[in-house]
């Protein structure tokens, strides 16, 4: 249950406005001895207002526990006392009187989305009071006046006008409070959850988090970073992905979807990078798995940095714990530039398309994982101009293949000059 005090606006007074023109142009007795035996029925009905109003919640008791169990007794009594009273004024009130009822309605409105009550018991509640007032009036002339029943009579569409435009009334600013009730439930949600990506070490932060999250503060989590301008025009992913054994919660920011992934015990990373593969084309990266709430922080900068190892053309969604090697490239930028300057710098100096070809022969040779042939297959050329282009390589930069060093030192700066553009 929300409990909030805050003072709700929105479009709930012209709304009764016009319910009150509309009343007091419909009230029924209209000369002033009517009004006078509908304002002597009014003050005898007040006069019993306490037993009226037992009556009145002994009647909602039985028709549900949940008025008891979300408004303390007291409480629940002064607001009924209140509410049949000022309904009781208003009817022998004069016509151009303000609308006392229609203010407490929209009050009750408010104070009852605040509390947590629900709107349909709300109404019941207005209908009941309603309904009790206008047999009590009908019993008193009954039993002590009756010569007054056809006045009272005529009364009884203004009754039951002002019942149901009170109704309207506080069904309007109940809505409009729980609508922001949940606006602000949001945001305080949505900080909680960039607290934890921005990593801050507020007190009880995690402990927060989890209770308004309803996630556990350790567990298996990891996070995935999405850019919002993914070329393939797809749905922003927290509006397509369901899945048994892997809960997200998304947090849009200016430039990326952040994705928190509470992971089973049974789901692993390549399950989830499958998983994030079929709802979009990418580009993403996705953080290793961390142990709790507390190091989302961590595993965020971690999945941005598996994004950045995607060269400026991908479309792939990369996980950090299969991009280390080039996350250490791109984690250092300046020795980045410079280890392409070292292994590559006679080859920096040769036409851009001559330079590009032996690159790209170099790139398919290493995704073929060595293999000439294949590399042949997919540059369409002969297996000899792979060779001729790897050994012209090997002369301009000073490096052997078949050494495990210069192989490394190969690769490293070929993913360099990639991420640089």
């Amino acid at each position: 249950m929300l409990q909030h005090n805050i003072a709700c606006q929105g479009p709930v007074r012209p709304a009764r406005e016009v319910a009150s023109s509309a009343l007091m142009a419909a009230r029924g007795p209209r000369t002033k001895e009517e009004w006078k035996v509908l304002a002597e029925a009014c003050e005898a009905l007040l006069g019993r207002l306490p037993d009226l109003v037992e009556a009145h919640l002994r009647r909602l008791d039985a028709h549900s526990p949940t008025y008891e169990h979300v408004v303390p007794y007291d409480q629940h009594w002064q607001q009924a006392e209140r509410a049949m009273r000022i309904g009781i004024e208003t009817m022998c009130a004069p016509r151009h009187a303000p609308r006392r009822d229609l203010e407490n309605a929209e009050w009750m409105g408010r104070h009852s989305a605040q509390q947590g009550l629900p709107l349909n018991l709300l109404v019941h509640a207005y209908r009941q009071a309603g309904r009790l007032v206008w047999d009590e009036l009908l019993a008193e002339a009954q039993s002590h006046h009756p010569e007054r029943l056809p006045v009272l009579m005529q009364a009884a569409s203004m009754v039951w006008s002002s019942v149901n435009e009170q109704e309207d009334i506080l069904s309007e600013a109940y809505r409009a409070t729980e609508l922001e009730l949940r606006r602000r439930t949001d945001e305080r949600l949505q900080a909680l959850l960039d607290a934890l990506l921005d990593g801050q070490d507020a007190p009880e932060l995690t402990s927060r988090a989890a209770a308004g999250l309803d996630l556990p503060e350790q567990g298996r989590y990891a996070v995935v970073v999405l850019p919002l301008d993914r070329r393939d025009g797809s749905e922003p992913l927290h509006r397509l992905i369901r899945v048994t054994g892997v809960r997200f919660v998304w947090r849009m920011r200016a430039d990326c979807e952040l994705g928190v992934a509470a992971l089973d015990d049974s789901v692993g990373l390549d399950a989830l990078s499958g998983l994030l593969e079929a709802g979009c084309t990418g580009p993403g990266g996705i953080s290793p798995v961390v142990g709790g709430l507390a190091e989302l922080g961590h595993a965020r900068r971690l999945a941005e940095l598996a994004l950045r190892t995607c060269p400026p053309d991908s479309t792939a969604i990369v996980r950090l714990d299969r991009r280390v090697p080039t996350a250490l490239v791109v984690g250092q930028p300046e020795l980045a530039g410079r280890l392409v300057k070292d292994v590559f710098g006679p080859l920096l100096a040769l036409d851009p398309a001559d330079r590009a070809v032996l690159l790209e022969t170099l790139d398919a040779w290493l995704e073929c994982e060595g293999s000439a042939g294949r590399a042949a297959g997919r540059l369409y050329c002969h297996r000899n101009t792979v060779f001729n282009r790897l050994r012209r390589l090997e002369q301009l930069t000073g490096r052997d293949l078949s050494r495990p060093r210069d192989l490394t030192e190969m690769t490293l700066a070929l993913d360099a000059h990639r991420l640089a553009g």
